[in-house]
């Protein structure tokens, strides 16, 4: 490009952080890169703020649609299924951060196993919520909203005993000290596309387009498809106690998928394997899908 590329990024140091990443793949490609921080609906209000969709990717998608950035650089897990028009997310880059949940506590030192009997636990995700309920049922969920300074500022203040959130952000945070468990997926299966990021541009923007090609993971972009055809065909959305992980390689995809109630009293999980062409690795989280869609629709009406 004859200028630089305007990469929006929300103002969290998670984001900053992740943004920073794909910049740098940019960057290592002959391209400049200038960061443009863009205020979200998740960052201004990030205590009382009600859980919802897209409540970190609007206003950045919005900017976008604008012209005032070319570029924006999501969580895959956050961006909602139906992708606003004259959008697209043209990059999924490698690697692929840690994909488990974490889970964080006020001490330290314990597991999901070894928690207390009664200890509180925070997150706004129906899915941790649910999972971790059906695992322990005699922990108590709180639901703690925001942005990840905000939650690990509420534990400290001990507004709880624990967090579960995702492993990545505080790896990418250098923060991993702070985990004191990673959850294996089979107990809690992870959101579609936790640990990936997903950068977004505008669709008529060849230019762009083809930059963001050179970052594309194709090993990448297989995964997160085929965890969100899981969501998508249970009819559920980002916010559904739906989980998905999709390990591609070895000239197959594994898929583990899985629902739960949001109070712990009903869960399933699934074990499937494929091939790796997209076809094949749809149709598997087409059949997953299929066997969560009676559970899932009852708690997403």
């Amino acid at each position: 490009m004859s200028r630089p590329l305007r990469l929006g990024t929300r103002g969290s140091w998670l984001a900053m952080m992740q943004s920073d990443l794909v910049a740098g793949m940019l960057r290592r490609q002959g391209h400049q890169v200038e960061l443009v921080t863009v205020v979200t609906d998740g960052d201004r209000r990030p205590i009382d703020l009600s859980p919802g969709v897209g409540v970190f990717v609007t206003a950045l998608e919005q900017a976008l649609l604008d012209g005032a950035v070319d570029v924006a650089v999501h969580s895959a897990k956050d961006v909602p299924l139906v992708m606003r028009d004259g959008l697209v997310i043209a990059a999924f880059p490698a690697p692929r951060e840690d994909p488990r949940d974490a889970l964080c506590t006020t001490r330290g030192g314990h597991t999901l196993d070894t928690l207390p009997a009664g200890a509180t636990f925070g997150t706004d995700s129906p899915r941790r919520a649910g999972f971790v309920l059906s695992h322990r049922p005699d922990l108590v969920h709180r639901p703690i909203h925001g942005n990840v300074d905000t939650r690990l500022r509420r534990l400290g203040a001990g507004e709880v005993d624990a967090l579960v959130l995702a492993a990545s952000g505080l790896d990418r945070l250098g923060s991993s000290g702070r985990i004191d468990h990673r959850l294996a997926p089979e107990v809690v299966p992870p959101a579609p596309g936790q640990g990936i990021l997903a950068v977004q541009c505008r669709s008529d923007d060849a230019e762009v387009r083809g930059l963001l090609e050179g970052i594309d993971h194709p090993d990448i972009r297989l995964a997160v498809r085929t965890e969100r055809r899981v969501l998508e065909t249970t009819g559920g959305s980002c916010r559904a106690p739906v989980g998905a992980l999709a390990l591609v390689g070895g000239g197959q995809v594994r898929l583990l998928a899985g629902a739960a109630a949001p109070d712990g009293s009903e869960r399933r999980v699934l074990s499937l394997e494929g091939g790796t062409t997209e076809a094949e690795a749809l149709r598997l989280a087409e059949e997953a899908g299929a066997q969560l869609m009676n559970m899932v629709v009852q708690y997403v009406a």
